[in-house]
């Protein structure tokens, strides 16, 4: 799928929050070369509204209802391989920019972002380039060894997945329901996550995000 050659970047909303779409839209209205053309709130609706011909781009949150959004993104780039994706997120770059880009994004914006910065992230990325802070793309750049990485970086896509439900208070039975998998799946997951992580239990690994601000703000 390539970026259209006409002056206007049409793209694709996908959030699950009908106040947030509709303010992001009224913001990029004031723009004249972005268009949104169509709004999404979950992933099935987003996969549906997808056409070859006509976009540009998708303006995608990572915690609709329905799919994760690290397993949306790679559907998307299996099934539309040049299809640029710009995440917008609640949160901060530190706990899902660099997986994300890695996994396929052309960008990653938090949603506390202007307007301005936001127009600017979607022109770069419609031109073929990518969007991140400078010290994302560093970390991108350098892609640190195992060794020197910080603890959490070692985790699978999936462990940091569950990981990160741990750390906001999630019982294994509710992560198994939220991610469709078994609680004994679940647990095999959380044992490796503390191996991983050099720690013996749930409250080392929430005191572990706090102090890192990986929480949802």
């Amino acid at each position: 799928m390539k970026a259209s050659t006409k002056e206007t970047i049409k793209i694709i909303i996908a959030d699950d929050h009908p106040l947030f779409r509709r303010g992001l839209k009224h913001a990029l209205e004031e723009t004249s070369d972005i268009e949104v053309i169509g709004e999404a709130s979950n992933g099935d609706s987003l996969l549906s509204m997808i056409k070859s011909d006509n976009l540009d781009m998708v303006l995608l949150d990572i915690s609709m209802p329905g799919k994760s959004g690290l397993d949306l993104l790679k559907q998307l780039k299996n099934e539309y391989s040049k299809l640029p994706i710009l995440i917008l997120s609640v949160y901060p770059e530190e706990q899902y920019a660099v997986r994300f880009i890695k996994a396929g994004a052309s960008g990653y914006l938090t949603k506390e972002s202007a307007a301005e910065k936001l127009a600017e992230a979607i022109r770069k990325i419609a031109a073929g380039g990518k969007y991140a802070s400078t010290d994302i793309i560093e970390k991108l750049a350098f892609d640190f060894s195992d060794s020197e990485k910080p603890l959490h970086e070692t985790l699978s896509d999936r462990e940091y997945q569950v990981f990160g439900m741990i750390a906001i208070g999630k019982s294994l039975t509710e992560i198994g329901v939220d991610l469709s998998l078994s609680v004994k799946t679940i647990s095999t997951h959380r044992t490796r996550i503390l191996e991983k992580m050099k720690m013996k239990k749930n409250a080392e690994l929430i005191h572990y995000a706090i102090t890192r601000d990986l929480l949802e703000k």
